[in-house]
């Protein structure tokens, strides 16, 4: 959606494929980092963007046995915000949605899904799709895939997916918040256990981190044991608990750590998830995607323009961003091994920390020539 805005804005004719009727998902990442918010300024939307419902972290503690740890501080950053922004993710998308509409060059199809690509001589020139009246196709000078880690169109266009493990998976639910609520640790690390609790003002976000293929075992013991072991890590919302009535109101993130070993074909670009699936540890996934998303724009957009993009710009893209994804990476396995593994009981794997030698990290900036 944001690449969508960035490109429309430097006059290039976009389309932005949505296979759902709206984007009110729950547990979707909605963690928005200063990183993002700079880049909300840098396109002098920040101060509208801000008038969304969110909640404002300025530094992130987490709670060891009985011992709270500041382990981030957000009040020294060089950036216009120093907090991070919890936000749900469909008040983001539809702002941005909302913004990009206002250019003629951008036109959003709703309950549309991208079911396979075109490929012609060697070179990928749009999509098949199903949209509200049937299938169509759409035509296009780039292709870009940015439909998360499950994406099928990576599949069909042959890339290779390196994958780098992760020991756990998290289950996901609410629990309601009642005005007088303290303030939380966002996590709680005890033996055996891990829990994260998210402020989305109205409600609680609960994940509770689990052994990765330990969830029929967790739920053959039943709800209540569910609910005790909850209790015990947060017994503020021991009373609460009952509120899960059902394993329906529990959904799994299945966590993975991957990544395609190249991002393009010609005339087909993947990014954000599609590109690199990432752990929720940092809750960085979707600011890596804006990051991206940046960077394909300053990019692409110029060359699409003149109708000289060539599977070199799609190249440089991936090199612009393949520097701070692996590295990114990186730190979320060694947190892995370090902290998450050993607090689950789990046994200690040697540390998979792929080489990222020659490439070059660039900072990301929206494009200059935008209106």
């Amino acid at each position: 959606m944001l690449l969508g805005l960035l490109l429309a804005r430097a006059g290039v004719q976009v389309v932005v494929l949505e296979k759902h009727a709206d984007f009110l998902r729950d547990f979707r990442g909605d963690t928005v980092h200063p990183s993002t918010l700079e880049i909300m300024h840098q396109l002098g939307l920040l101060e509208s963007f801000l008038k969304l419902p969110h909640r404002r972290m300025h530094e992130l503690r987490v709670r060891m046995g009985n011992t709270e740890v500041p382990v981030a501080d957000f009040s020294h950053l060089p950036t216009k915000c120093r907090f991070l922004a919890l936000m749900p993710q469909w008040d983001f998308l539809n702002f941005i949605a909302t913004e990009a509409r206002r250019y003629p060059t951008f036109a959003l199809r709703m309950r549309t899904e991208a079911t396979g690509l075109i490929e012609e001589a060697g070179t990928f020139v749009g999509v098949r799709a199903q949209g509200p009246d049937g299938p169509i196709e759409v035509r296009a000078s780039l292709v870009v895939g940015a439909n998360g880690r499950q994406s099928e169109l990576r599949e069909e266009a042959g890339l290779e997916i390196e994958s780098l493990g992760a020991p756990m998976d998290v289950m996901w639910f609410r629990l309601s918040r009642l005005p007088d609520d303290r303030p939380q640790a966002m996590g709680t690390f005890d033996r055996g256990r891990i829990l994260i609790l998210l402020d989305r003002g109205e409600h609680w976000q609960v994940g509770y981190v689990i052994a990765k293929g330990s969830l029929e075992q967790i739920r053959g013991a039943g709800l209540d044991a569910f609910r005790e072991a909850i209790a015990q890590l947060e017994p503020f919302a021991r009373e609460r608990l009952r509120e899960i009535q059902s394993w329906e109101d529990v959904k799994l993130l299945t966590v993975r750590i991957d990544r395609l070993r190249q991002w393009y074909r010609p005339g087909l670009l993947f990014i954000g998830d599609a590109a690199h699936a990432m752990s929720p540890v940092g809750g960085v996934g979707i600011n890596l995607a804006v990051q991206d998303a940046v960077a394909a724009a300053n990019v692409v957009a110029e060359p699409i323009r003149q109708g000289r993009l060539t599977t070199g710009h799609l190249r440089r893209v991936q090199r612009r961003r393949e520097l701070p994804t692996r590295m990114t990476q990186r730190l979320q396995i060694l947190m892995q091994e370090l902290i998450v593994r050993p607090t689950l009981g789990l046994r200690f794997e040697r540390v998979r920390t792929p080489a990222v030698e020659g490439i070059r990290a660039e900072e990301e900036r929206v494009p200059v020539a935008v209106e």
